[in-house]
């Protein structure tokens, strides 16, 4: 058993090479951080993002492939409740912490994915999720991301005068982390996916690169040709024979 384990944890640095070998995700190695808001491997600040667009589950998803996004996490913001819950969220909304290069992805890219994967012109909710919780809401980091955040919304706004866009702007507050079982939930609905980077702890799981992207793609999120990619890459894996961890 212990042997399948060392065997999955080398697996799931081969995937990483791999994929990103394969010109298709952008992963860095080691996934840990070892200062908070800064790449191990670059030394220089992250940026962050955070937005509510619906439920918090596909909303990771979402942003989990997109180059130059580092990692994702669920959790809850603009409301005035101390420690929220999923149970006994008060006036927060479910949303999706970016972290992200700025290198490689620019705030304004970050807004076009929101807009294009939600209706901002939906009241009270998200599709079949209704409720305060799911309203849609971009925060921002002081005046420019404000700024930004602002032109976009007059620009979607243009796309229809029939009905009213109705994202809220708001600095953001306090961004308070989801509990475990919400972090990559796509992702845990894949076990063959889960055992085939390692089975990684619940703390691992949460602040993976890696973790990020397959996210998007057990949700089928990522842009058509980078699912393909994958596709490729992990069919490649099983016909070399990756070893998959068997029950003891």
């Amino acid at each position: 058993m212990k042997g399948d384990l060392v065997v999955l944890r080398l697996g799931f640095v081969l995937l990483s090479f791999v994929l990103m070998a394969g010109g298709v995700l952008s992963i860095r190695l080691p996934d840990r951080i070892s200062e908070a808001g800064k790449d191990p491997t670059m030394n220089q600040p992250l940026k962050t993002a955070v937005f509510a667009l619906g439920s918090f589950w596909r909303s990771e998803a979402v942003f989990g492939c997109l180059n130059g996004v580092v990692r994702t996490t669920v959790g809850y913001a603009g409301g005035a409740k101390t420690n929220p819950e999923f149970r006994s969220l008060g006036d927060h909304a479910e949303c999706v912490q970016i972290e992200y290069d700025p290198k490689l992805v620019h705030f304004r890219q970050l807004l076009d994915i929101f807009w294009s994967s939600h209706d901002s012109r939906q009241v009270f909710g998200q599709g079949p999720d209704v409720g305060n919780q799911y309203r849609s809401i971009i925060f921002t980091n002081g005046t420019e991301e404000a700024r930004l955040a602002a032109v976009s919304k007059e620009r979607e706004q243009t796309k229809s005068r029939s009905s009213i866009v109705t994202t809220q702007i708001q600095q953001l507050g306090t961004f308070y982390p989801a509990e475990p079982e919400h972090q990559k939930f796509e992702l845990k609905r894949n076990p063959f996916l889960l055992q085939l980077i390692g089975n990684l702890p619940e703390e691992e799981l949460a602040r993976s690169s890696l973790a990020a992207k397959l996210n998007g793609y057990a949700a089928e999120l990522c842009p058509p040709n980078i699912q393909r990619q994958i596709d490729v890459k992990i069919d490649d894996i099983l016909k070399k024979g990756w070893p998959i961890l068997r029950e003891v």
